[in-house]
C-alpha cells in the first residue's frame, strides 16, 4: 500500500471517524487528493461511509474503518500472551504448565465434537483440516511413501512460541484427540524447519 494511503487510514483510525475536510487539515493534502484516495479505499474494502446530515447545508460523508483494515495495523495479542505465559510458569511447575496446556487442548478439540469425524484416516484428516484452519492454522494433508498421512502447518502460535515452545504441545493434542490415533510431530519451525510436520501412522 502506498504511504499517503496508508496514512490516510491511520489519521482516520486516529479520528475514529473522519470527514475529507478533516483528512485534508491532518495530512496536509488537498481535498481533491483525499478523496482520490478515500475512493480507492473504499474500493479495496476498507473503508465504509455513512452520510451525516447537518442542519444547514448538504449531507458530508463520514468515513471509518472496516474490520479489513486492521490488518495494516500492528496486534500484538501475542506479547499479552507471552507476559501471562511468564507469569504462569513463575507460578507453576512444568509438569502443571503441561497439564494446562492439554486442557486447552482437549477444550478446543470438544468444541467440534459435534462434527463426529468418522470415515477413513485421510477423510478424518482432511475434516481436521477444517478444523484447525477454525482455529487458525493453514494445514494441509498429504499421503507419504511408507503410506502413512502428514499434516504440514503453518503455526499461529509462532510469536508465542518461541519463548514459550510448551505451546506446541497444543495442536498435537488437538489432532490426537480428533483421530484417536497417536500422531508424531517430524519437523517444527522452531527448530528452523519450514514447517510444523506430523505423522500420522495408516493403521
Amino acid at each position: 500500500m502506498r504511504d499517503t494511503r496508508l496514512a490516510v487510514l491511520q489519521a482516520i483510525r486516529a479520528q475514529g471517524q473522519a470527514t475529507v475536510a478533516s483528512l485534508a487539515a491532518a495530512l496536509g493534502i488537498s481535498p481533491i487528493s483525499v478523496r482520490h484516495h478515500l475512493t480507492g479505499l473504499q474500493a479495496e474494502g476498507l473503508l465504509k461511509v455513512t452520510l451525516e446530515r447537518q442542519a444547514i447545508g448538504r449531507p458530508k460523508h463520514v468515513y471509518s474503518l472496516t474490520e479489513a483494515a486492521e490488518r495494516y495495523f500492528p496486534i500484538a495479542y501475542h506479547t499479552l500472551a507471552e507476559r501471562l505465559l511468564d507469569e504462569l510458569k513463575a507460578r507453576l511447575t512444568a509438569e502443571q504448565v503441561a497439564a494446562l496446556a492439554d486442557r486447552m487442548a482437549a477444550n478446543i478439540a470438544a468444541r467440534y465434537g459435534a462434527l463426529q469425524l468418522s470415515g477413513s484416516l485421510e477423510e478424518r484428516l482432511q475434516k481436521l483440516v477444517d478444523i484447525l484452519g477454525a482455529e487458525g492454522f493453514r494445514a494441509a494433508v498429504r499421503r507419504v511413501e511408507d503410506g502413512a498421512l502428514q499434516a504440514e502447518l503453518s503455526c499461529p502460535y509462532l510469536l508465542v512460541g518461541q519463548p514459550h515452545p510448551e505451546g506446541c504441545q497444543i495442536e498435537r493434542t488437538i489432532m490426537r484427540s480428533a483421530l484417536g490415533r497417536d500422531v508424531q510431530r517430524t519437523a517444527c519451525v522452531l527448530d528452523g524447519d519450514r514447517l510444523c510436520i506430523f505423522s500420522v501412522a495408516d493403521t
